[in-house]
């Protein structure tokens, strides 16, 4: 498949990751309240790697996380977009929606109108028939997101991540889906 290189919402550009990401993006993930839904911040060299993942992840599936940046300014301000899950669950194989932004851009809408953008491109680019997301009991900021996307909450889905350590506050999870003719529905109205 050819990689889907690059999407634009109204003020938002979701794009291939660039070398000179790595400043801003090691940043986000070593700030411990951007992080403080996962078990522990990342070093750079963490970053680094992830950024790696990421890129394999386009030449594999041809989709990923995109490296978000605002139109306005032109600035990094994080990463939204689709993943396989490579974990064993109930609920998979599935794709993914996931997001995390540098904090000083948190409250402003990015999260909701690129994860709307990456819906748009599970659904009319890729032809999915449902894209799931899931995080941490206690993450009720993203479960707002979820929701404002058109998500809805499987209870009977909850999970206990496998890659958290039994015992761990964060290990936990509920999962939201959201599937092709519900996505349809949200675009009526």
């Amino acid at each position: 498949m050819t990689p889907i290189l690059e999407l634009e919402s109204a003020r938002l550009v979701l794009r291939q990751w660039q070398d000179d990401d790595l400043r801003e993006f090691a940043a986000m993930c070593a700030d411990p309240q951007v992080m403080r839904y996962f078990p522990a911040p990342l070093t750079r060299l963490e970053s680094a790697a992830l950024i790696g993942r990421l890129r394999g992840h386009f030449a594999e599936y041809g989709f990923g996380l995109w490296a978000l940046e605002r139109k306005d300014s032109g600035a990094f301000i994080g990463m939204t977009g689709l993943l396989t899950v490579n974990f064993n669950a109930a609920f998979a194989p599935a794709v993914e929606i996931g997001w995390r932004l540098a904090r000083r851009h948190w409250g402003l809408g990015f999260a909701s109108e690129a994860a709307w953008t990456c819906l748009r491109c599970a659904f009319a680019q890729l032809s999915l028939e449902q894209v799931v997301s899931f995080t941490s009991e206690s993450n009720l900021p993203s479960q707002k997101v979820m929701q404002a996307i058109g998500m809805q909450q499987d209870p009977g889905s909850s999970f206990e991540h496998p890659r958290i350590p039994p015992g761990h506050p964060l290990r936990p999870h509920v999962l939201y889906r959201i599937n092709r003719t519900q996505w349809q529905a949200t675009l009526r109205g």
